[in-house]
């Protein structure tokens, strides 16, 4: 498996663009405005789009691609998610006023896109890539991912504040090398990433506490005004391992 980091950041302006992961050609996790950095026989190549949550700064892409890439598709893009989140999709997004609905576009038998509701612990298999929807906590409902080479495994958390299940779902990875997690807020911040449920640094620490793997550590999700300021809190108060701040561009291969 190949991942490349498309957009990481918690908000957009001076080259930051939000959460868009490729896994491979084919494989979107997450939507955000770093898809914008494709170009269109890169977009022709996504089948698949994982997504976390239905926060905008995940799902912002998702109507473009569809949109561009919809009607030089031989087979719909396929959207996989909670059914919440498939819901709000449907509802507030895809709804003929916002955008139109290309699950009927250019007719229900032949449609551009199609929804793949997801389970939270059961995987699915494509081409020898398994990916697992982890449990997460955030304000709505929300999953991350095991993205499972069968060599080596990722986990990207996506939005997430603290989380029991989480922690456990992660120790029960044999095979994790790698581990992306957000701090969206720095610590003089605490109390706004509690009401958001995020993560911020000592409460990262809290949880990266209970890792029981040799994985590599990567943060997501900083804020562009705070970022630099949140590492060195992070780098502060954790005590295991070396977490760096993930970049636009870092590609993971496993």
């Amino acid at each position: 498996m190949k991942l490349r980091i498309l957009g990481c950041s918690g908000g957009i302006g001076e080259g930051g663009h939000t959460t868009a992961l490729l896994l491979d050609e084919d494989i979107l996790i997450d939507a955000g405005t770093g898809v914008g950095q494709l170009g269109l026989n890169a977009l022709l190549k996504i089948d698949h789009v994982f997504v976390t949550h239905s926060h905008l700064d995940h799902i912002a892409f998702i109507p473009f691609l569809v949109d561009t890439a919809g009607c030089q598709r031989v087979k719909p893009l396929t959207v996989h998610a909670l059914p919440a989140t498939l819901q709000c999709l449907k509802q507030h997004v895809f709804n003929g006023h916002i955008w139109p609905d290309f699950s009927i576009i250019p007719n229900a038998r032949q449609p551009y896109m199609r929804y793949q509701p997801l389970v939270v612990g059961e995987s699915i298999m494509l081409d020898g890539r398994k990916i697992t929807p982890l449990p997460t906590h955030h304000v709505v409902p929300s999953i991350g991912y095991q993205l499972d080479s069968g060599q080596a495994s990722l986990v990207f958390t996506g939005d997430t504040s603290a989380h029991e299940p989480l922690w456990e779902a992660i120790n029960r990875i044999d095979n994790l090398r790698y581990l992306i997690i957000e701090s969206a807020f720095s610590n003089a911040k605490r109390d706004i990433a509690l009401h958001a449920k995020h993560l911020y640094p000592a409460m990262l620490a809290d949880g990266l506490n209970k890792l029981r793997h040799d994985a590599e550590i990567y943060i997501t999700h900083l804020r562009q005004d705070e970022a630099d300021v949140t590492m060195r809190e992070i780098i502060a108060c954790v005590t295991r391992g070396h977490p760096r701040r993930l970049l636009s561009g870092h590609i993971f291969e496993f």
